[in-house]
């Protein structure tokens, strides 16, 4: 799906250390008052520029580096056609690491993959992109988080199962998209739990309905969002040409928005 381009300022860490509540790895709940800055953000242990797409097998653990994009990788645009920081073989595990501005975009997952404790600075085009045929493929996200998503943050454009677990997001268009214009469309199904959402943003789900795609949410906290403006699960009519899908309606029904009140709650 197309995005407008828009310009792309750096957003380097915040200070602060890595700390659990309660949650996976990496993500922090505040108990003080709505912030755009609720969650913890790691300190990078350096930084390391990237000019062409790194290819990842087996696991791959960068001891909380900073990755960023230069070169062909270092436009910082919302082009759909540039490539990746990383590129994860079916079946890798990536930990502990930054991508840092300008990040391309992010992360693609061409089968199962593993990514725990990474964070987005700055998301480029998407954060990560899951890429798999086939319908046993399980992405899992395990901590990490983030932010300046001007569109998505999680693309599904293959098959099979993404959990997504301990993450947080703040200022973002979606959180996770089920591709809806995919020139081959596949069953998607979407699990969310302990999701910290932080404002602004548009819509933590979006699934097609018409291929039988699911999201189940769970233990949402939504930050800063007083009006209640953010959509937890956005159903659309998904399609194989490239047009931009229409929405079919939004909120739980049990079949594929699989949630109820008590599950979300606002801050």
């Amino acid at each position: 799906m197309t995005s407008a381009t828009r310009p792309r300022t750096s957003h380097r860490a915040l200070t602060g250390t890595l700390a659990t509540l309660g949650l996976s790895v990496g993500m922090v709940l505040t108990t003080a008052a709505p912030s755009a800055q609720a969650a913890t953000w790691p300190t990078p242990n350096g930084s390391q520029g990237v000019s062409s797409t790194i290819s990842v097998s087996g696991t791959k653990d960068y001891g909380m580096k900073r990755l960023y994009g230069t070169g062909d990788l270092g436009s910082g645009g919302q082009d759909e056609d540039q490539g990746p920081i990383l590129k994860l073989a079916d079946g890798a595990v990536l930990k502990n690491v930054i991508l840092g501005a300008p990040a391309a975009d992010g992360v693609h997952c061409e089968g199962s993959c593993t990514l725990q404790n990474v964070w987005w600075e700055d998301v480029g085009e998407d954060a990560a992109t899951f890429k798999g045929k086939s319908s046993g493929a399980v992405y899992t996200v395990s901590g990490g988080g983030a932010k300046e998503a001007s569109d998505k943050v999680f693309q599904f454009n293959g098959a099979g199962t993404l959990n997504v677990s301990g993450f947080a997001v703040q200022n973002f268009g979606t959180f996770v998209r089920s591709c809806g214009n995919c020139s081959t469309q596949y069953k998607r199904t979407i699990n969310l739990n302990s999701i910290e959402v932080t404002w602004k943003g548009g819509r933590i789900a979006g699934i097609n309905t018409n291929y039988g795609d699911s999201a189940t949410l769970r233990n949402i906290t939504i930050v800063g969002d007083s009006s209640r403006k953010i959509v937890p699960c956005q159903k659309y009519i998904g399609n194989n040409t490239g047009k931009e899908p229409s929405s079919n309606g939004s909120g739980p029904d049990g079949t594929y928005c699989k949630y109820s009140a008590s599950d979300v709650t606002y801050r």
